[in-house]
């Protein structure tokens, strides 16, 4: 196994051209930068209407009219549709399919879709959609998730989604040093830069071809399907420019009622959301209860956790059961706990629902369990690193859900490092740094009540799906006139699939000019872009397919001088032997010939946990330390991320400054979590549905985020022994900024976003 350690922070070596390894900068990065790129929003077609979307203004209701006349007569419109008129499934869903297309008689959350219409302009179908009449009878709705359970039951399969008893060890054990905690996580937005949009073009046969930013087109093909009536291959999905998914390109909740109302007009529509319609339409990250107590001896080792995780699904299952599985199973966090005895819930309300954001579930669960290694640290007395370190994980050890970490695990390795790392000056107190106090130059604060904190956190993630997902993916790989083409229908959300295919393909077989086809469900499917699965999974698939090309293109010459492939290279675009005897050309070699060749990549299978939350759950998983320094104005409450240290788990440094950016996105993107970000409700209803009510961190808010160490321990099971880089970040990031807030204040801080209030110092 190969190990490594690489620092992006400070001198780097030269990385190579082209191939793994190499900076390649994205193919589309020029387009984008120069606003040319083709999104979405931009489509056109001859004979184009525009859609608009019908939502409710209450949380819980009952329907007891719907009356499209005023909308229907108004000139300009050509179409009016609700539950009606789905020809096919009236509700829809990944993994559980419970979410109606329209609402027929119950209105379960606030901006639920009660009907489409398709006009000749966008202004004539938002007022025709606002013309609609619907009467409604408004009932009382259920937005506290530890009222569910008693409530009477908001949806037919009833308001539990699911419950996991993990159960690990000894209960009857007990710890000499007891700490309790109870923690709350807000809901977090995706908040994507590009809102919602897309175009449904009808076909001549019938069925329709529908152009969208998907992450997983096939399977939003085919619940579309279902809902048209139609058999899968009358349904087309392209994939369109993508501008950034962390799981909200996920809901084809826009996509349906678009692909419905072309079909029943006959005519190209198109619907681009605006922001409110946006935050209204797509899920959420799962807002979280966690009540846990942690059991250790009086050097801090853990001897037992105990803790109830409650997840708040909102109106629909979407991906609940596999984030409570994630919190469930990560609950203890990367630590080593001899007894531990987890229940979780994932449970229905009237809240705006919930699904996949990234991380999902172990953001949560490592805000709580580092929380509580926070206070356990202080009842003992000692240095939180260290406490942190007499528990860490490593390779070979059990998880709670009796599964062995087969995998690379250094965590110790990377706590070390940014606990070692340099802690940044403080700033001085002259008029000219006024800008570094908490609140900014025009802060209301006085520089001697800043306080400076120093916190850590540690985190992991899972890598692909879980529970026995099958993590298939498909590639082809072509070669023409020196001119290879990757196609596979992974996703590029931003993540960076797209340049990977190209720097795989140059890697084995010496091209150095590749291309990547267009995404859309005439090619095998892929599956969703999420957990890292496109690197691992469709990577994976093109190097089996790059390397079958290989083999068609080695062998004649092979052949031809009596030796085998293996004692032939391929480096620059020139093909060697072993003894210098043969050296060629790939494009003599090809003599004008194509060659292609298509393969699969799929990981060992995993299992669903059992009743005692038990079982070899996950393929792999990634980890990552971060500490974080912060500067607080004790008297106001206000809160600066000064410095960011970073140390991570990555198997394999495929593009470092691919990897850069992703580790400082999700790092970022963490930082809202920690602060700002929370989508507020008042009985259901989502306050300010916009950019202005809902706080983004922007690039003032974000701190120096300084790369420490990538250890780079190759996976041997995965292709290229990479892990996935984004979500350890967005995991661990939030609770390291928790902790340096404590460590400043002295306040518990057991809210996520942290209220100014919170962070005001105990007297």
């Amino acid at each position: 196994m190969a190990t490594g350690v690489t620092a992006l922070d400070g001198p780097q070596q030269e990385p190579p051209a082209h191939g793994l390894g190499a900076s390649l900068p994205p193919a589309d990065a020029r387009a984008k930068t120069e606003g040319t790129f083709p999104y979405a929003a931009d489509l056109w077609a001859e004979g184009l209407l525009w859609a608009a979307i019908l939502r409710s203004p209450h949380p819980h209701a009952r329907i007891v009219a719907i009356d499209t006349s005023g909308a229907a007569e108004m000139p300009g419109v050509r179409a009016v549709i609700t539950h009606d008129d789905v020809p096919g499934d009236t509700a829809y869903g990944r993994r559980v399919v419970d979410r109606p297309v329209f609402a027929a008689d119950v209105v379960r959350h606030h901006g639920e879709a009660i009907a489409a219409v398709a006009a000749d302009h966008p202004d004539t179908a938002r007022m025709a959609a606002a013309a609609i009449t619907v009467e409604y009878e408004v009932l009382d709705p259920v937005t506290d998730p530890e009222k569910a359970f008693a409530a009477e039951p908001l949806h037919p399969d009833g308001n539990l989604i699911r419950h996991i008893p993990l159960s690990y060890g000894d209960a009857t054990v007990t710890g000499e040093v007891i700490v309790e905690g109870l923690y709350r996580i807000g809901r977090q937005d995706p908040a994507p830069i590009g809102a919602e949009a897309g175009l449904a073009v009808p076909r001549p046969d019938g069925g329709v071809e529908i152009y969208t930013a998907s992450t997983d087109p096939h399977t939003d093909r085919d619940l579309a399907a279902a809902c048209f009536g139609l058999a899968p291959e009358m349904v087309k999905v392209v994939v369109t420019g993508v501008p950034g998914a962390t799981g909200d390109r996920e809901d084809p909740g826009f996509q349906i009622p678009l692909g419905l109302l072309a079909l029943r007009t006959g005519c190209p529509v198109k619907l681009a959301a605006t922001r409110e319609e946006s935050f209204l339409g797509h899920a959420h990250r799962h807002p979280t209860l966690l009540r846990y107590r942690h059991h250790a001896d009086t050097e801090g080792r853990l001897v037992k956790v105990e803790a109830q995780i409650l997840l708040d699904a909102g109106a629909y299952a979407d991906a609940s059961s596999e984030s409570l599985a994630a919190a469930v199973a990560f609950a203890c966090g990367p630590y080593v706990v001899p007894h531990a005895f987890i229940e979780g819930w994932a449970v229905r309300t009237n809240n705006p629902p919930s699904g996949h954001v990234r991380g999902e579930g172990a953001m949560q669960v490592c805000a709580a369990y580092e929380g509580q290694m926070d206070k356990l640290a202080a009842k003992i007395g000692v240095d939180p690193a260290e406490l942190r370190l007499r528990n860490v994980l490593a390779t070979g050890d059990i998880l709670p859900t009796g599964q062995t970490v087969t995998c690379p695990a250094p965590v110790a390795e990377l706590l070390t490092a940014v606990r070692e790392y340099p802690l940044p000056p403080l700033p001085k107190d002259t008029p000219e740094a006024a800008w570094l106090l908490p609140g900014g130059p025009e802060g209301a604060g006085e520089p001697g009540a800043v306080r400076r904190g120093v916190g850590y956190a540690l985190g992991m993630v899972h890598m692909l799906g879980a529970e026995g997902a099958d993590e298939v993916s498909t590639a082809t790989v072509k070669v023409h006139d020196g001119i290879a083409t990757v196609i596979c229908a992974a996703v590029e959300t931003g993540q960076g699939f797209a340049t990977l295919a190209r720097q795989i393909v140059q890697e084995t077989l010496g091209i150095e000019e590749v291309h990547v086809a267009s995404v859309d469900t005439d090619q095998p499917p892929a599956g969703p872009a999420a957990h890292g699965r496109h690197t691992w999974v469709s990577g994976g698939a093109v190097e089996r397919a790059a390397k079958m090309v290989r083999t068609q293109l080695l062998q004649p010459l092979a052949h031809k001088f009596g030796m085998s492939t293996e004692l032939l290279q391929i480096t620059d675009g020139k093909i060697t032997s072993y003894d210098g005897v043969l050296s060629t050309t790939v494009t003599e070699a090809m003599d004008g010939k194509e060659l292609w060749a298509t393969a699969q990549c799929r990981p060992h299978p995993t299992e669903p946990l059992d009743a005692s939350g038990q079982g070899d759950a996950f393929v792999g998983m990634a980890f990552c330390a971060i500490r974080a320094v912060v500067d607080v104005d004790i008297e106001l409450g206000a809160v600066r991320v000064v410095e960011m240290a970073v140390a991570q788990d990555v198997g394999r440094v495929l593009n470092p400054a691919q990897l850069a950016t992703r580790i400082e996105a999700g790092v970022t993107q963490g930082i809202g979590t920690a602060l700002t970000e929370n989508l507020r409700t008042n009985r259901g209803v989502i306050r300010r549905p916009d950019l202005t009510g809902y706080a983004l961190p922007t690039s003032l808010d974000a701190p120096d985020i300084r790369i420490v160490q990538l250890i780079e321990e190759r996976d041997v099971v995965a292709p290229f022994g990479a892990k996935p880089a984004s979500a350890a970040p967005v995991v661990t990031s939030p609770a390291a900024v928790a902790s340096a807030v404590r460590a400043a204040t002295g306040r518990p801080i057991s809210r996520l976003p942290i209220r100014p209030q919170a962070a005001v110092a105990a007297p």
